[in-house]
């Protein structure tokens, strides 16, 4: 059992497992999960979330959120709350909120006491200049003419530098490493630039702010983070993560990186999805179509499912794109276990049970979720006028069809068994009206006919539908990477990743909540809209009941 429980750790699982049986960091785990406030989370950033969060709560530890915000020109308060309420609706909370604005103030001291140490400098050369003199990864850059400076003018030029006596771009403080390293980020990395640039929560405070690589691993020494866990692409980073903290003498947390989440048929870039919202592809960070967590929230996707997906797909070493399928998998699972079931006709027909009481309106009860015997009953009103959708009936049918078809039967969901007699067309030749008869002895639950029938579709009444906008939401991309692609990204959005239609819905939906699931029987998963209103309601499709990508991919 121990040796079948020690496989089924993570490598992150198994480093903090082996730190806690040596006593390492006096048993602690603290993690942080730390977003730039420049966009809205996606869904790698739930990874991320739940890695982070999940690890610290197994093992009785703590998480921080802290918010990486040493860019003041592409960071605003919006993000910043968009991702606390992400955060708390994937189920999650945090120890601390920070920011590394909090620790301007420090930054600023542990770069001073790299210039005393000799391991920092004011460089006067301009980006183009940095860039020719920085090498190739298989040549060494050349050293600044400015690298020889002395402790004194480097410690005088950056107090200039955060008076603000000089322009944008005309220095920055470079860490002195080694510019024959293998690694080109230890080439000397710019730690601290001049941006005269309003911060959303600092002011005019300052007007020098440290970049990432300098910023992030101070902050999480500052905190005395145990495990800094991000992605792979920060690999490279962690030796300059390891140096600054070695030679500043401060905690000493460690950087482990795990493959990032990069899933089918979607953008992750935080820029391309701002392009996609900048220029109107989609309707805004929270559009249904978006791979953010705000999207997907609004799409009808819960955080169990979420959840759930992030764990299926695990924690590894190499980084590999996930299908979407699995996503939507794990959406539709949980969905059939808690959406209440109603009736809604999305392409309607008109039925008249021409056999039936004209005005006479009956009320049948029927389960709000049969997976769910405590979920309860709602009443259906039924009539002598129903909608039917258009493909449950077929004027000239296969031998295997068992829905509507000239004198054909069908039983009516939780309802009668009803008989197409006669089928009314427009002068176009096409279909516009049924007129049917029930079996009067047929009835649901209460059945004495005798009558099998094969087929069961689903129906609304006429007189007491409410009519409603459905948008039938489908992948955004029609490549399964697009990020790969040649061109541009936007080439390959699929233009019918949105339809709208008018659908008439069952009387029960005029109460219908934002927080309640719906499975449309028979059709998939909707979820009410925020643009919803009394007067008109609006519905979007969350998942259908099958995948029909894979279905089309299969022929």
């Amino acid at each position: 059992m121990a040796e079948a429980s020690e496989k089924s750790l993570n490598f992150i699982e198994q480093i903090i497992e082996d730190d806690l049986a040596t006593g390492k960091n006096n048993g602690r785990v603290l993690t942080r999960f730390p977003p730039e406030p420049n966009g809205y989370l996606h869904i790698g950033h739930a990874k991320s979330i739940c890695l982070n969060f999940g690890v610290a709560q197994k093992y009785g530890g703590k998480t921080n959120l802290r918010f990486d915000d040493t860019n003041p020109v592409t960071e605003e308060t919006e993000y910043v709350e968009s991702i606390k309420a992400d955060v708390k609706w994937l189920g999650f909370d945090w120890a601390e909120e920070l920011y590394a604005s909090d620790y301007f103030d420090n930054l600023y001291e542990f770069a001073k006491k790299l210039i005393n140490k000799g391991l920092a400098y004011v460089d006067d050369s301009t980006s183009e200049e940095m860039a020719a003199m920085k090498g190739t990864p298989t040549m060494p850059g050349m050293n600044s003419s400015y690298r020889s400076r002395s402790i004194e003018e480097n410690a005088e030029l950056f107090e200039r530098m955060k008076n603000g006596e000089f322009a944008e771009g005309t220095r920055v403080l470079r860490a002195k490493i080694d510019m024959a390293s293998t690694n080109m980020l230890m080439r000397d990395p710019v730690i601290y630039r001049i941006k005269f640039a309003t911060h959303h929560r600092t002011g005019d405070k300052w007007c020098i702010y440290p970049m990432y690589d300098f910023a992030h691993g101070q902050s999480d020494s500052i905190e005395e983070i145990t495990h800094s866990i991000c992605t792979l692409e920060f690999v490279p980073h962690r030796e300059l993560y390891d140096w600054c903290i070695e030679n500043l003498e401060i905690f000493p947390s460690k950087q482990y990186e795990f493959a990032r989440l990069s899933l089918s048929y979607a953008i992750t870039s935080k820029r391309k999805l701002l392009q996609l919202v900048n220029d109107n592809y989609v309707t805004g960070w929270d559009d249904p179509r978006m791979p953010t967590i705000s999207g997907m929230r609004r799409r009808g996707y819960t955080p169990e499912a979420i959840r759930e997906f992030c764990e299926r797909i695990g924690v590894a070493k190499r980084d590999n794109l996930i299908d979407v399928s699995l996503l939507e998998f794990c959406v539709r699972e949980h969905l059939n276990k808690i959406a209440t079931r109603v009736m809604a006709v999305l392409d309607p027909l008109k039925v008249i049970i021409t056999n039936y009481p004209e005005g006479k309106v009956e009320e049948l009860t029927t389960e709000n979720n049969p997976e769910d015997h405590d979920s309860g009953t709602r009443i259906m009103p039924f009539s002598r006028e129903i909608w039917i959708e258009k493909d449950d009936f077929m004027e000239n049918p296969s031998k295997k069809y068992f829905r509507l078809a000239p004198g054909l039967m069908v039983r009516l969901k939780s309802a009668y068994i009803v008989r197409c007699d006669e089928v009314i067309k427009n002068a176009a030749g096409e279909v516009i009206e049924l007129h049917c008869s029930y079996i009067e002895n047929s009835k649901s639950g209460q059945d004495t006919s005798g009558i099998p029938v094969k087929g069961t579709i689903h129906w609304v009444s006429a007189a007491q539908a409410i009519e409603a906008e459905i948008r039938l939401y489908d992948r955004l991309f029609k490549v399964e990477d697009p990020s790969r692609e040649d061109g541009d990204f936007k080439e390959y959005i699929n233009q019918d990743s949105l339809q709208t239609i008018t659908a008439f819905v069952e009387p029960s939906l005029a109460t219908a909540s934002l927080s309640t699931p719906y499975q449309f029987l028979r059709k998939g998963y909707y979820c009410l809209d925020q643009d919803s209103t009394p007067e008109k309601l609006v519905f979007n499709r969350t998942v259908g009941l099958r995948d029909t990508w894979a279905k089309e991919a299969g022929k």
